[in-house]
């Protein structure tokens, strides 16, 4: 860190030697002798970073674009057109300084936060209150949060009440409540109320930690950014090298040849394309969506099929139960009760509402000795002497139970609501059915509206539900193309089919969490509502860390918008390109003006990049 420190240091001291030698020879208040002096020096002293890195790159068996401004500058000094020399090398040191501001920029609002974090934590132990440093922490202590406090673990909430200001990673405007069983993260802000909280995770394990270390990474692993620039970099290059050789062989003219050259030095497109996407990554994150690199940010516009997963994705995933019909001999009491036993331990969003709803209907729950889930069919639980199973009919008959005629009408009785059933058995017994009924999200219809205005041609439902459900959830939402009855590995094929058939880039939208295979292999993977969840940040190529579906064509917006402002920088290039070899070719210019020019005119598609740190995405995009 301290060795980029000095490297920044030595930068903006080279630029403003530069600036100041340039002063002294146009003002001409120095003698001759000196003038020269000091342009002779500093532009030597300013070619030598360009030469180095000139060195590593062609060593790395890559060319990039200092390979042309060291041929220039080379020929500038062979030449003596030591003002020419001063001119590119301030260019390039100017660029480099503005790369690095662009680093620095785009991460600001993440780092800052690192601010915020507090020194000092209560803990709660043996009946008293301790303060401690943060370092002390550890997974299971009591943490006291009072109004005003920010939270600086992840865990869960078990005494108090608060409202939670979580824009810090989400990028949302509005406090979230939280109660007790709920989950809070590091980073938040308590605005009101107060919560003892039990760390889950700290330190680098947090969510606010890995949100870091993410974007940080997507700056470093700008793939797909560097490849874009050094494309076109290396075969300007040559183009250019060729060119010049066969311009002097012909003309014989060195000093129109170096005025060409120093023209068409394309330092500026190098810069500004990379600072774009740099700027349009930090951008992203300050709204919640992390981008894991600029390769995925470009490849967000070119999606023409996407996968979606129904539940958690297309619609609330917070399942309400809407019905429970109770098997002969039981009471819809005990249905519910050995339904929240077997899905006890179960992360699947169903469980989990089954669950909430036993807490709010008061039913004692006792924890199951053993449990066992299977993946899109159901879960197992172990209950005194008897095996508890939970889930779809199809996991409950191959378990042994066979619906009577009675059974059937039930069942398909609660099928034509078009919600999701699930049946519960005792040992071979059924014990009941339950009906749940999951809201189709309301900003769901629009932003499908918009993903196809965005030139997603295809758009496929994916879902474990039945065949009525997913046909029912896809009229709302206006999808033509739906699989239903899905289990896990099935929704691996569907990916599988879609990759492979070479229609374009094919997307996967999904949790991140029964989804993390089918993530993985798509070409781009999003996560939808990846806050708290190590899975979705790991599996995903783009993360929104808000549950809000409509972030999905605002992270295409996004991307874009880069892509645009990148052709425009290109477009600029080629326009300013032409008129600087206009003026070389009619002798209006030479060398040293050829310079000027290009160091003047670099600035336009730099600065045109730059408005993406300021620019105001429209949150309905």
């Amino acid at each position: 860190m301290l060795n980029k420190y000095k490297k920044i240091n030595f930068e903006y001291f080279l630029a403003t030697a530069l600036v100041a030698v340039l002063f002294v020879h146009y003002a001409g208040v120095a003698r001759k002798i000196y003038d020269d002096f000091f342009l002779t020096f500093f532009a030597s002293v300013g070619t030598l970073p360009v030469l180095v890195s000139t060195y590593y790159s062609l060593k790395n068996k890559k060319i990039s674009v200092d390979l042309l401004a060291s041929i220039a500058l080379v020929v500038s000094l062979l030449n003596k057109e030591w003002a020419s020399a001063v001119f590119i090398n301030l260019m390039l040191t100017s660029a480099r300084i503005l790369a690095d501001y662009t680093d620095r920029k785009s991460q600001s609002a993440i780092r800052s936060l690192l601010k915020l974090r507090p020194e000092k934590v209560k803990v709660k132990a043996d009946g008293k209150i301790l303060e401690m440093p943060l370092g002390k922490v550890r997974p299971d202590d009591l943490i006291i949060i009072e109004s005003g406090d920010r939270i600086p673990v992840d865990g869960k909430v078990i005494s108090g009440l608060a409202e939670i200001d979580q824009s810090s990673l989400t990028g949302e405007s509005l406090p979230v409540s939280k109660k007790i069983g709920d989950k809070v993260l590091s980073s938040t802000l308590n605005v009101s109320g107060s919560l003892i909280i039990k760390a889950e995770k700290v330190g680098k394990d947090t969510t606010f930690e890995k949100v870091i270390q993410l974007v940080e990474k997507s700056e470093i692993n700008k793939i797909r950014i560097k490849t874009v620039a050094d494309r076109f970099t290396a075969w300007y290059i040559v183009v250019m090298v060729i060119g010049a050789l066969l311009l002097f062989f012909f003309s014989h003219d060195s000093r129109l040849v170096l005025a060409v050259m120093l023209v068409t030095c394309a330092d500026d497109i190098a810069v500004a394309v990379p600072m774009a996407f740099s700027a349009a990554i930090g951008n992203a994150a300050k709204r919640g969506i992390i981008v894991k690199g600029g390769e995925f940010l470009e490849g967000l516009t070119k999606i023409k099929t996407m996968l979606l997963d129904k539940t958690g994705t297309l619609t609330s995933g917070k399942m309400r139960v809407s019905k429970i019909m109770p098997a002969h001999g039981y009471t819809a009491h005990e249905t519910l009760e050995l339904a929240v036993m077997a899905d006890y331990f179960s992360e699947h969003p169903i469980a989990k509402s089954l669950v909430e709803y036993a807490r709010h209907k008061s039913i004692k729950i006792n924890p199951p000795k053993n449990f066992t889930e299977f993946p899109g069919r159901g879960s197992m639980a172990t209950v005194g002497k008897n095996k508890i199973y939970c889930g779809r009919r199809e996991f409950i008959e191959k378990n042994g139970h066979k619906f009577d005629r009675e059974d059937e009408e039930n069942y398909n009785e609660l099928q034509k609501s078009g919600g999701t059933v699930l049946a519960v058995c005792r040992g071979r017994s059924l014990v009941g059915l339950i009906e749940l009924q999951d809201e189709v999200r309301p900003d769901a219809r629009q932003a499908i509206e918009k993903l196809r205005k965005y030139g997603v041609k295809n758009i496929v439902m994916l879902t474990g539900d039945n065949e009525k459900v997913a046909a029912k959830v896809s009229r709302e939402l206006g999808i033509d193309q739906y699989h239903a009855n899905l289990l896990p590995q099935d929704k691996l094929k569907y990916v599988k089919q879609y990759v492979t058939e070479k229609t374009g880039k094919v997307a996967m939208v999904g949790d991140g969490v029964n989804d993390a295979a089918a993530l993985a292999i798509s070409d781009i993977g999003i996560a939808m509502g990846a806050i708290g969840t190590d899975a979705a940040i790991e599996a995903a190529d783009v993360a929104l860390m808000k549950d809000n579906f409509f972030k999905i064509p605002e992270a295409i917006g996004m991307g874009r918008l880069v892509m645009k402002i990148s052709r425009q920088d290109f477009a600029l290039w080629a326009i300013l390109n032409v008129i600087g070899l206009t003026l070389a070719f009619a002798r209006v210019i030479g060398p040293e003006e050829a310079a000027a020019f290009n160091f003047i005119t670099d600035f336009i598609p730099i600065f045109n990049s730059l408005r993406l740190f300021r620019y105001k995405l429209k949150p309905t995009i």
